[in-house]
């Protein structure tokens, strides 16, 4: 029997990590790898077209699932285009760990070909990266990276080798439990009392809910409903928080709308609940308390009276108990009523005569694809304008997911997301919001999804414009410049590669071409042509920018639609008492 090698003992550890695949590229110093994988039952190597798209799709399939993904480079090239998908993974909280193959050992410090230092590359991407120099560190440094990645979560690094991978093992590879669950943060008991006491003095209390929510739906709207505090939320905490939510006042931030910048600002005391939101300047930088199971998140976005180290859900079960039941509602019927005022005041000039409207507007189209897709469908969202409207218009139920790049600003990230996700559930209606711009940018993909038949819909925003760069620079006062593109026959180019597609440009076709895709088994792609100058700055701007608005721009809509959270907003004006 042949001895096992140091890339077996890998394979196997990543076995007994439940890790069911790796997303990569094939190629010289990772062979032994990819061979250990073609020998090995339970374990799949899924080929990509680039490794970049590699790292997006191991952090979609780990947010999706809530266990490690794994995603591989080959030395040099193979390792660099890791970069972009493990930095997302790592400031999404995505548990990956990447394999980053290296050059013959002997030949490290000599000028090789292709050759990297893969420590110093990935040091900024990931949590933990280490070489593996000789075949004694496997197993155990292969266990000690997944477990950096499982407990952070985050990115680990392992840089391999090649003639390494090929060596004979030193040890058996042994078994070992898999990485624990990572159990509840539960703040000490004088914190929580003092947590109570600023809650119990303050007479108009908001809460600001990001990601960190998840799985403290529950908690927060019993808070919420003794405190009568409107609630605002982040684009990432916008999938766990605004479902069944009667005191929802919308989002703040480049994307916000609705009410909560005003709530955020007229509190007395805000509630940063598992949000690190890092545009400081739509904060109030006074009166605020943050909660979050990460310490280093504490302060570093405003000024506290009070950090607390825990889980919003352990935190706020501890704190109920102790806080007072408010009487009046004022200043939360305050804000409900001008969180619809707001949403009013915006959605009509998106929905009157729209099917008359030529190019789409794209806030019709993405109204229409919320209203078609499945109740659990996951939602793959490229940065830029795509983020604007699945902001405003996806909406959330408990069961669907948003993901996107929403914390590293990446494009092209959507379609390798819907990869991830198409991976880690085979059954799953996966929907790739595509902009034009990203699409491009990894059109490749495209044949990744259909070599493996994924059942992702790519529906594609096209304005044939980078219309996220468009509205910034509007933003400076400077005319559009380099953001323009030619018109590319998206729709022509997936059915070259075997997948399903359409192009269309009348609004009257939006809803039988999406509901067409959507109900096509395995993969198919929506190609809507756009209006370009459907732009869209935030709820709350300053005085400066409207000047730039008014400087550059002539149909440019200043408050951009908001679709079906206007219908929330007035179904949340049911909720208040009338006199």
């Amino acid at each position: 029997m042949a001895r096992s090698k140091v890339a077996d003992q890998f394979v196997q550890v990543l076995l007994q990590s439940g890790v069911e695949r790796i997303y990569g590229v094939v190629g010289d110093s990772l062979n032994p790898l990819v061979d250990a994988i073609r020998r090995t039952d339970g374990i799949e190597w899924v080929h990509v077209r680039n490794e970049e798209a590699a790292a997006f799709a191991a952090a979609a399939e780990a947010q999706v699932t809530g266990r490690l993904a794994v995603c591989a480079g080959s030395c040099g090239p193979g390792n660099t285009h890791l970069v972009q998908g493990l930095y997302d993974a790592r400031r999404s909280s995505a548990p990956v760990l990447a394999i980053a193959s290296h050059i013959p050992s002997t030949q490290i410090g000599t000028g090789y070909f292709q050759e990297t230092h893969p420590e110093q590359l990935f040091a900024e991407a990931a949590d933990y990266c280490e070489l593996v120099s000789q075949p004694a560190q496997m197993p155990r440094i292969a266990r000690i990276a997944v477990q950096h990645a499982v407990a952070t979560p985050g990115v680990s690094v392992l840089v391999l080798p090649g003639d390494i991978a090929d060596e004979p093992a030193a040890h058996p590879a042994g078994s070992s439990a898999p990485a624990a669950v990572l159990a509840p943060v539960v703040p000490e008991p004088a914190t929580v009392r003092a947590l109570a006491d600023r809650i119990n003095a303050a007479e108009r209390v908001t809460l600001f809910c990001g990601a960190g929510t998840r799985d403290a739906h529950a908690e927060v709207m019993r808070l919420a409903e003794t405190v009568k505090a409107p609630v605002g939320h982040t684009l990432r905490g916008k999938e766990w928080i605004q479902f069944d939510n009667p005191y929802d006042v919308g989002m703040v931030g480049l994307l916000g709308y609705g009410a909560c910048y005003d709530a955020l600002h007229e509190a007395d005391l805000m509630l940063m609940l598992g949000a690190d939101f890092p545009y400081d300047a739509f904060l109030p930088q006074a009166h605020t308390v943050q909660v979050d199971r990460d310490a280093r998140r504490l302060g570093r976005r405003t000024p506290l009276e009070l950090a607390v180290h825990g889980d919003v859900g352990a935190t706020l079960r501890a704190v109920l108990p102790l806080l007072e039941v408010k009487g009046s509602r004022r200043f939360l019927d305050e804000m409900l009523r001008k969180h619809e005022r707001a949403l009013s005041g915006a959605v009509s000039a998106y929905t009157r005569k729209v099917e008359n409207h030529v190019p789409i507007h794209p806030e019709y189209a993405a109204s229409v694809l919320d209203e078609l897709a499945a109740d659990d469908a996951v939602f793959t969202v490229d940065t830029g304008m795509n983020n604007v409207w699945a902001a405003r218009y996806l909406t959330p139920n408990g069961r669907r997911r948003v993901i996107g790049s929403f914390a590293h600003g990446s494009m092209a990230n959507a379609l390798p997301h819907a990869i991830g996700a198409a991976f880690a559930d085979r059954d799953r209606q996966i929907v790739s919001m595509s902009g034009d711009g990203g699409l491009g940018m990894l059109l490749g993909e495209l044949i990744t999804v259909r070599q493996h038949d994924l059942n992702v819909k790519v529906v594609v925003f096209d304005n044939s414009s980078l219309g996220m760069v468009r509205l910034e620079m509007m933003v400076d006062g400077l005319p559009a410049f380099g953001t323009d593109h030619p018109a590319v026959d998206y729709a022509a180019v997936a059915a070259g590669i075997g997948i399903p597609s359409v192009r269309v440009e009348k609004p009257t076709e939006v809803h039988a071409a999406l509901a067409d895709a959507l109900n096509t088994p395995g993969p198919a792609l929506v190609q809507l042509v756009t209006d370009p100058n459907s732009l869209s700055v935030p709820s709350h701007i300053e005085l400066s920018q409207i000047r730039g608005f008014a400087l550059s721009a002539g149909r440019t809509v200043l408050d951009g639609g908001v679709g079906t959270m206007l219908s929330l907003a007035r179904a949340n004006l049911r909720n208040i008492p009338r006199p």
